[in-house]
C-alpha cells in the first residue's frame, strides 16, 4: 500500500530535517528527487543521511561478512525508487532491500559468481566450493565419485552374485555353507559354533537378499552373537570373512567377495586355504571358550 507524496518536512530542534523518522525521510527523498541529478552531490543533508545509513546497517553488513559501504550502496539504490518514497514506512522498505542485497552478495562471494547469478534459484541451490585441503580426510577416502573399481567378467554375471539364496543356487549354496563350516573347523573353531554361525549368516543372507544388507544387519545383531556365545572380535571377523569386506574399494577383490561368494563362483576349499590373509584372520579370531568380551 502506498501513500501520496508529501511536501511537509519534519525538523529537529535545531531546524535540521529529521530523516530518522519515516515521514522525515519521505520528505527528504522527495526534495532530493525534485532537486535533480546534482541534489545528492551538493545537499549537506544527503551526506548526513548516508552516514546515518552506514551506522544503521553496519551490523547487518558485518553479519554477512561485507563492507559497511556495500550495505550503504544498497540503501542508496533503494532510496531512488518512487515506491520507496510512497511507502507507508520508507525505512522498512530500505532495510528489506539492504538485507536481501547482503544475503545474495554473500552467496555470490561464496559461489564465486556475480550477484545477478546468485539471485537465481538454480544457482544459489549449490553449496560453496571447497578446496581439497579444507578437510583432514583426503577427498578420495570419503567422496563416492572416487569409489570406482574395474569390472571383471564375473561382476557382469547375473545374480546370484548378490542373492545367494535364490532358487537356482540352492544346491550350490548348501555346498558352499558346508565347505565354509569345514574351513572354520580346520582353523580350530568349535564344530557346533561354526555350524550354528554359518547357518545363521546364510539364513540372514537369504532374508536380506544382498551381502551388504546382510552384513549391516548381522553386525548390529547383538542377540545373535549372544546366542552363539561369540566374542565381538570373533563375530566381526567371521562376518567379514563369510560375506566380504563391505567397503567399496574391495568390491572386486577376494577380500570384498567373502568365502560364500568365492565358493559359489567356483573356488575350492583347497584354494581358499591358500589365502594367507584369510586364514590368519580366522585363526586369530577363533573363540577360545566363549564370548568373554563385552559388547
Amino acid at each position: 500500500m502506498t501513500r501520496p507524496t508529501s511536501t511537509s518536512t519534519e525538523q529537529t530542534a535545531d531546524g535540521a530535517e529529521d530523516f530518522t523518522t519515516g515521514e522525515g525521510l519521505r520528505a527528504l527523498l522527495n526534495r532530493l528527487a525534485e532537486g535533480g541529478e546534482d541534489a545528492w552531490v551538493h545537499d549537506p543533508v544527503a551526506r548526513d543521511l548516508m552516514e546515518f545509513a552506514a551506522d544503521k546497517y553496519r551490523a547487518l553488513a558485518r553479519k554477512h561478512r561485507l563492507d559497511t559501504w556495500e550495505a550503504v550502496t544498497a540503501a542508496f539504490d533503494a532510496m531512488q525508487y518512487r515506491s520507496t518514497r510512497e511507502a507507508n514506512d520508507p525505512w522498512a522498505i530500505i532495510t528489506h532491500a539492504v538485507r536481501i542485497t547482503c544475503v545474495y552478495e554473500e552467496r555470490a562471494q561464496g559461489l564465486l559468481c556475480s550477484v545477478h547469478q546468485a539471485r537465481r534459484a538454480h544457482v544459489s541451490a549449490f553449496h560453496d566450493p571447497e578446496r581439497f585441503s579444507e578437510r583432514d580426510t583426503a577427498l578420495a577416502d570419503y567422496h563416492p565419485a572416487f569409489h570406482t573399481t574395474d569390472l571383471r567378467p564375473s561382476d557382469l554375471e547375473p545374480e546370484p552374485r548378490d542373492s545367494l539364496g535364490s532358487a537356482q543356487a540352492c544346491m550350490s549354496a548348501g555346498s558352499a555353507a558346508e565347505d565354509a563350516i569345514a574351513m572354520l573347523c580346520l582353523l580350530d573353531w568349535p564344530a557346533d559354533t561354526a555350524r550354528a554361525a554359518v547357518e545363521h549368516v546364510c539364513g540372514a543372507l537369504t532374508k536380506a537378499g544382498t551381502r551388504q544388507s546382510a552384513y549391516e544387519t548381522l553386525r548390529r545383531d547383538r542377540h545373535a552373537r549372544a546366542l552363539l556365545d561369540l566374542p565381538r572380535r570373533s563375530w566381526a571377523a567371521l562376518l567379514k570373512a563369510l560375506l566380504g569386506n563391505p567397503h567399496p574399494a574391495y568390491v572386486a577383490t577376494s577380500s570384498g567377495r567373502g568365502i560364500l561368494l568365492r565358493l559359489l563362483l567356483g573356488e575350492t576349499l583347497d584354494l581358499l586355504l591358500r589365502d594367507d590373509d584369510l586364514i590368519l584372520a580366522l585363526a586369530l579370531a577363533a573363540p577360545s571358550g566363549g564370548g568373554g568380551e563385552s559388547s
